[in-house]
């Protein structure tokens, strides 16, 4: 215990600091956005819930080495497999948005797949760790493809945007892993190859979304209105912003989704550039330290997790940001730490939490 408590000082306290600026101001967000029905509403107190039984989750993780995880990868695997597949268990799994991506707990709905990035991360650490030096050669990489590819296609069917994610933390560990680049333009053609059939494979909604965005002046697709809305929200709120609580835009209930999707629609409007800035700030604070963690870290597994976790949260800001002021389409990725979602944001804190893990232990400990 007194070396989990030697530990524990090593954690880097400015990641903690910022992660809890991002819960507070997610909390202020979702307040604002629902402030109708009481400032502590449902939303309030399940995302204050999910903050709460993530962090629980983490500290017991923390007092284990993350590389009590290596050679789990096979399990972890199934376990992965199976919390996708669950959403097709009749009587379990429930359609919502227009995609079967939840599992109904009676007391609460989860999205398996928020769940698996945690355990994705950690299953191609694994991977990459002991094939790295395949890496060099077109069937290595094949191979490394072949172990994500069930995963990334099973949450494809129902989730574009989670699949997106999925994609991202594979590219940015394999490039981190060391791969040959020419092997990986190869590789890179053949996936551009396969976007066609693919495509034919969407869901009527995903291909809509892609359309829209194809065709952003066109108000009648799916999602284009939603976004000139976002738009008109964060450019009325000017430099200052029209106040918290104050946004009429949000007022209104012409912002989309506002406490998840849109959330940073909402935080522009009401906080205006200065507040947008502070949020890309602490998120640009937090993918710079988690970036010196790689460079630290003491072995090559665990910096294969931050990496993964990085490219994770590297992705999901700019995609949603992005998303809110019309220079991606709108996938439905949420903004980490702020957006409104029990499943996400425990899945957030967990990942996180092998970060600190790795962090905490790849700095000189003195135990007298």
């Amino acid at each position: 215990m007194n070396n989990f408590r030697t530990l524990l000082k090593n954690v880097d306290k400015v990641i903690v600091a910022v992660i809890l600026l991002l819960a507070a101001i997610s909390l202020l967000a979702i307040a604002s956005a629902n402030h109708a029905n009481g400032i502590l509403g449902r939303d309030v107190i399940v995302q204050t819930a999910a903050y709460i039984i993530g962090t629980c989750a983490v500290l017991v993780m923390m007092t284990r080495n993350y590389t009590i995880f290596r050679g789990l990868e096979k399990y972890l695997y199934v376990l992965a497999l199976l919390l996708l597949l669950s959403v097709y268990v009749p009587g379990l799994g429930i359609e919502q948005f227009g995609s079967r991506a939840w599992i109904n707990l009676r007391i609460t709905t989860i999205q398996p797949s928020e769940l698996v990035k945690f355990l994705f991360i950690i299953i191609m650490a694994g991977y990459l760790d002991t094939h790295r030096d395949t890496l060099y050669n077109f069937k290595g990489l094949i191979k490394a493809g072949i172990v994500a590819a069930p995963i990334i296609v099973i949450v494809l069917k129902e989730d574009l945007g989670s699949a997106l994610v999925f994609a991202s933390i594979w590219v940015v560990m394999i490039f981190f892993a060391g791969i040959n680049l020419g092997v990986f333009a190869k590789f890179f053609a053949l996936v551009v190859a396969a976007v066609p059939v693919a495509y034919v494979f969407m869901a009527d909604y995903q291909r809509e979304r892609i359309e829209a965005f194809l065709h952003p002046d066109n108000l009648n697709l799916s999602g284009n209105y939603q976004v000139w809305q976002s738009k008109v929200a964060i450019g009325s709120g000017g430099f200052f912003g029209k106040g918290i609580f104050n946004g009429t835009q949000k007022e209104l209930d012409f912002i989309p989704v506002q406490t998840s999707d849109f959330v940073f629609s909402v935080i522009g409007e009401e906080t205006g550039l200065i507040g947008g800035l502070v949020v890309i700030g602490l998120f640009t604070i937090l993918l710079v330290r988690m970036a010196g963690i790689v460079r630290d870290s003491h072995d090559f597994y665990g910096a294969l997790i931050v990496a993964g976790a990085t490219g994770m949260f590297m992705f999901q800001i700019f995609e949603n940001i992005a998303m809110t002021i019309g220079l991606m389409p709108v996938t439905g990725i949420t903004l980490p730490f702020i957006s409104y979602g029990g499943s996400s944001i425990i899945a957030n804190v967990l990942v996180l939490g092998l970060v600190l893990n790795v962090g905490m232990r790849s700095k000189s400990i003195n135990f007298r």
